[in-house]
């Protein structure tokens, strides 16, 4: 599969959120198809997003169904622009645990503490590594 363009179209305001966004909107879907958003901390290897899922969240069981998944960023306050990101997720145990991730660790460190965790309680809790792979971006 070809790789994403960030150059045109949508492109550059959709690598803008991948560069500066903490938080993107995970959408998978349950057993009787219902979309489930929810907001997730990531980062970009190469051309793939990684994440990591709480270990019981619902979404790893939507994921095991069903592998398609969507991302979509926080419009700006007019709603002027939109910006998803389609693609299919995966369970990757070659990725390191998010504390000891570094480039994760840098985007994110500074945040544990405010959720009540330590990075290693936070590695524990999330221990899911998931790699989304994206297959189509679209906005205005």
């Amino acid at each position: 599969m070809a790789a994403i363009d960030y150059t045109t179209g949508v492109g550059p305001q959709i690598r803008k959120h991948l560069d500066e966004d903490l938080v993107v909107w995970l959408t998978t879907t349950s057993s009787d198809g219902t979309p489930q958003p929810n907001p997730v901390w990531f980062i970009t290897e190469g051309e793939d997003i990684i994440v990591y899922s709480h270990r019981t969240a619902a979404r790893n069981h939507n994921i095991r169904r069903n592998n398609r998944v969507s991302l979509n960023f926080n419009s700006d306050p007019e709603a002027e622009h939109m910006s998803v990101i389609t693609g299919t997720a995966a369970f990757d145990e070659t990725i390191p645990p998010p504390d000891m991730n570094d480039r994760y660790m840098a985007k994110y460190g500074h945040m544990i503490p405010g959720i009540g965790m330590t990075p290693e309680t936070y590695a524990e809790t999330f221990s899911v590594a998931l790699r989304i792979t994206p297959t189509k971006i679209r906005g205005w």
